[in-house]
């Protein structure tokens, strides 16, 4: 057997045991998740668990209220405390085989980050060619101390890990380290906290570059058959696999006899169905939350399975959902941006499938592309993307009447030589200079470029060539020109009437 593989199965099994098994030495073990400076899920019970010696009686005070419970014999324990209203600072005792105190407790509302690059993009950017905008002054007024953070390390595994890896503890969001933390997460939590005036808690689990079905559960993928080719191209691609583990070891060895340390690899096992998941979901579900935000979906579009992602990101909702065990909380998300070629259609494709998804209770998307950088797929205005989660929030998850959405395309309609778009949130629908970006089709399917005008909370348009139309489209393009807003300034979504694949083949006349 391949030595590599040998040392795979070892570490996964190993790994196994210390997630499951305290260590010989009697002592209360909380997970990695539980420290100082954390933040608690107001107005629901307090879930605290970790592990200690099998059998031992284990004591949790919590805002003056203790619960008693045993280790199994696994050594697991968990306490339920009552639920509470926002504040803090406070305490947490766990006494066992030892005594563990936490401080500096606060209690309010805890959303998990999540997605690919641009959600992990930090505040002081990637670098000189992929910025953050304004990134010096905002990282010197970074003082927010009712907004805390943990950000998980990059990890992939097989199976569910109990325990997370996190970079470092829960911190509380300063100056001094704001620039680490996810500027689309610290933009939504600093406009959320200033409205709401509750204590925020960020759980901050991206990778750049990764797929949709490493985020979902493999009982989600195997449950439906659509899925299944996700599994299959998987396996299919063993002998690449194999290939990147020699050009990884041989990397390594390079390294070390250089004298520097190992390099970090960014490696086609981050795309495993399942793995980011298992290492970076699963152990954050014993944790309540108040909701999600989640930007991810260039990786679908630019590697192939955007033909898959109407049905998988919808599975990954619900699979999420089911997982934490809370019923429909916000699952807020950015539709992606705009990048690349104009006639790139898996972009197109997969905001599509973005859109659709708002037939799920509970969602949020936020429209993206009109702040977007055809040349930089990590676009550097993070602000707005921030400040448009934080609306969505406010509306979905805390109940504010505000408008949250851009105009929402919902129903097209048949006129003589003309078709007319219906559309929610389209109170004061305006254009942003010419009204541009709209197509029609006949029956085939063929789109034209076409005139178009609002009237009212509707936009009628037409071409001559087109005498009977029968679809629109709108921005449909990789990276399309947004013109079309309501009263609030936010865009409308790029949408096509005649479906998300209608014009897989067929070009734009």
């Amino acid at each position: 057997m391949n030595p590599r593989l040998n040392q795979r199965i070892l570490l996964i099994f190993f790994s196994f045991i210390c997630a499951v098994y305290p260590t010989a030495d009697a002592q209360v073990v909380l997970p990695k998740l539980l420290t100082d400076h954390m933040v608690l899920q107001r107005s629901m019970p307090v879930h605290l668990w970790g592990w200690d010696m099998a059998g031992q009686s284990v004591n949790v005070e919590f805002r003056g209220e203790t619960k008693s419970t045993t280790a199994d014999e696994t050594g697991y324990w968990e306490v339920y405390l009552s639920p509470g209203s926002a504040g803090g600072p406070f305490a947490v005792t766990v006494r066992g085989s030892s005594t563990v105190k936490l401080s500096d407790v606060l209690v309010g509302d805890v959303w998990v980050a999540s997605g690919q690059s641009n959600m992990e993009m930090p505040l002081d950017g990637f670098g000189p060619e992929a910025p953050i905008k304004d990134s010096e002054n905002e990282i010197a007024e970074a003082n927010y101390p009712e907004i805390r953070f943990i950000t998980m390390a990059k990890t992939l595994s097989d199976y569910p890990l109990k325990d997370i890896h996190a970079a470092l503890p829960w911190q509380v969001c300063s100056p001094q380290n704001a620039g680490t933390l996810s500027a689309a997460a610290y933009f939504f939590a600093r406009d959320l906290q200033a409205v709401e005036k509750v204590p925020i808690g960020l759980i901050v689990s991206n990778w750049g570059g990764t797929w949709a079905e490493s985020w979902t559960s493999m009982r989600t993928l195997t449950s439906d058959p659509v899925l299944l080719p996700l599994l299959a191209s998987w396996e299919r691609d063993i002998r690449d696999r194999a290939d990147e583990l020699r050009r990884i070891e041989k990397e390594d060895v390079e390294a070390t006899k250089s004298g520097k340390p190992a390099p970090f690899h960014f490696t086609t096992y981050a795309l495993e169905p399942a793995g980011l998941f298992n290492a970076m979901i699963a152990p954050l579900t014993p944790l309540r939350i108040k909701g999600v935000i989640w930007y991810q979906g260039e990786s679908d579009a630019t590697q192939g399975i955007d033909a898959l992602y109407s049905r998988l990101f919808p599975a990954m909702i619900a699979d999420w959902r089911e997982a934490w065990g809370e019923g429909n909380f916000p699952f807020l998300y950015v539709q992606i941006s705009a990048f690349g070629p104009p006639n790139a259609n898996p972009w197109s494709v997969v905001r599509e499938a973005q859109r659709r998804t708002l037939s799920i209770a509970n969602t949020a998307m936020i429209v993206s592309a009109d702040v977007g950088d055809p040349k930089n797929v990590h676009p550097p205005d993070k602000q707005t993307i921030g400040a448009r989660l934080a609306l969505a929030a406010r509306a979905i998850g805390y109940g504010d009447p505000i408008e949250y959405s851009g105009p929402t395309f919902q129903q097209v309609s048949l006129e003589p030589g003309a078709i007319r778009a219906w559309f929610d949130h389209a109170t004061g629908l305006n254009a942003h200079g010419e009204l541009a970006g709209f197509e029609v089709a006949g029956s085939d399917q063929m789109f034209s470029p076409a005139s178009a005008q609002i009237e009212g909370t509707t936009v009628v348009a037409r071409n001559p060539a087109v005498p009977r139309p029968v679809y629109l489209r709108y921005a449909w393009a990789a990276s399309p020109t947004i013109t079309l807003f309501n009263q609030e300034g936010l865009p409308a979504s790029p949408f096509n009437s005649a479906g998300a694949y209608a014009d897989q083949d067929q070009p734009t006349k």
